[in-house]
C-alpha cells in the first residue's frame, strides 16, 4: 500500500505543482529528476492527489485518499515495482505499489530483470484505454530509465499524442539516460538534497549519535533517513559497512584491502553500498589523503560506469591507493 504523507522539504517544487494546478497550466507529462531516496514518488503521488481531487468536495476527499493508498483509484495508474523471476515474485506484494498488469512477465521468457519492455508499455496502453471517470488521469512511471530502447520508442509515441486529460509523472535517478525526444516532451522538476534544518522533523526520538550518522550517509535524502529509522538492523549494517570502508583507508596491508573490496567485483547492492561509503570515509581522512586519493577514487567511480572488468579495476584501485 502507498502512503499521501507530507513531503519534507522541496517547497519551491511543491509551490510550481500547485501553481500549476491552480493556474491550469498543468502540462501532460512530467519529470522528476534527482538523486534516490529524494521524495520524487511521494511527490508525484501527492501531485496526482491534488490533481485529482481538485474538484472533488471536501467530504469525500478521505475516502479518495483510502483508495489512492490502496492503488484502487480508476484515474490513477502507477508501474512501480515489477515482477521479476526468483526474485520479485510476490503479486500482493507488487500489487501495493503497481497497479498496471504484469502478468506477461510471469510468462515464457519469463523476466529476470525489473527493466520495463515493450510488452510493459503495451499492457500499460491497454489499461489508459480502460481507465478514465474524470477531467484528469495520472500515470506514474518510476525509474524512467529502466525503459528498454524499443520501450521507450513505444512509450514516445503516446507522448506524442496524449490522450486528452492523461498526465504522466516520470522519475529517474539517471535522466541521461533517457531519450532525449522523451525528456524534450515533459517538464522537468528538478530534485536537489535537503538541509539539515528540514531533515530534522525526522529525527523525533532518535538517539544523538544515530541522528549524526544518518545525517552523515543520508546525504540530504529523506528517504534515507526513513529507511534507517524504521528499520534497525539496516542502521547496523550501514554502521558495519562504514567500519570496514573506514579500515580500508587506513590499512597498509594490500591483501587486507583487496579483500575488503571483494564485493566491488559483482554489480549490485552491496557493491553500491560500499562505493557509497568508500566515498564518505574518504573525507574523513586528513587532507594529505584526501588529496593524493580523491583522483583515483574518482577514476574508480568513473569507471564502474563501464563494461570493464571489475575485479581488475578494483585491483588497480587498491594498488593506487597512497597512505
Amino acid at each position: 500500500m502507498v502512503k499521501l504523507h507530507d513531503i519534507i522539504g522541496h517547497q519551491a517544487q511543491q509551490e510550481q505543482l500547485k501553481s500549476d494546478i491552480a493556474k491550469g497550466n498543468v502540462a501532460h507529462a512530467y519529470l522528476f529528476s534527482g538523486p534516490r531516496h529524494l521524495g520524487k514518488m511521494p511527490m508525484a503521488l501527492q501531485f496526482a492527489f491534488d490533481l485529482l481531487s481538485e474538484d472533488v468536495p471536501e467530504e469525500c476527499k478521505e475516502q479518495m485518499r483510502s483508495q489512492f493508498e490502496k492503488l484502487t483509484h480508476p484515474d490513477l495508474l502507477v508501474l512501480d515495482q515489477l515482477w521479476m523471476e526468483e526474485t520479485c515474485d510476490d503479486w500482493k506484494a507488487i500489487a501495493k505499489t503497481s497497479n498496471v498488469p504484469q502478468i506477461h512477465r510471469s510468462k515464457a521468457p519469463k523476466a529476470k530483470t525489473d527493466v520495463i519492455g515493450i510488452d510493459d508499455i503495451r499492457a500499460l496502453q491497454e489499461r489508459l484505454i480502460d481507465t478514465g471517470s474524470g477531467t484528469y488521469r495520472c500515470c506514474i512511471i518510476r525509474s524512467a530509465e529502466r525503459m528498454q530502447d524499443p520501450a521507450a520508442n513505444a512509450f514516445l509515441k503516446i507522448l506524442e499524442e496524449p490522450p486528452k486529460g492523461l498526465v504522466f509523472v516520470l522519475t529517474t535517478q539517471h535522466q541521461t539516460s533517457l531519450l532525449p525526444t522523451i525528456i524534450s516532451r515533459t517538464r522537468v522538476v528538478p530534485f536537489r538534497r535537503i538541509g539539515i534544518q528540514d531533515l530534522k522533523i525526522l529525527f523525533e526520538g532518535v538517539a544523538e549519535d544515530d541522528q549524526q550518522f544518518m545525517m552523515h550517509i543520508a546525504l540530504g535524502a529523506p528517504g534515507m533517513v526513513v529507511r534507517l529509522k524504521e528499520d534497525p538492523d539496516l542502521l547496523r549494517m550501514h554502521r558495519i559497512i562504514h567500519t570496514t570502508a573506514l579500515s580500508f583507508w587506513s590499512t597498509r596491508s594490500l591483501r587486507e584491502r583487496m579483500q575488503i573490496l571483494s564485493p566491488l567485483h559483482k554489480r549490485g547492492k552491496e557493491s553500491d553500498d560500499l562505493m557509497m561509503h568508500l566515498g564518505l570515509t574518504l573525507r574523513e581522512q586528513p587532507v594529505a589523503s584526501l588529496c593524493n586519493n580523491a583522483p583515483v577514487f574518482a577514476q574508480l567511480v568513473a569507471d564502474f560506469q563501464t563494461n570493464t572488468h571489475r575485479q581488475l579495476l578494483a585491483q588497480r584501485f587498491a594498488l593506487g591507493v597512497e597512505q
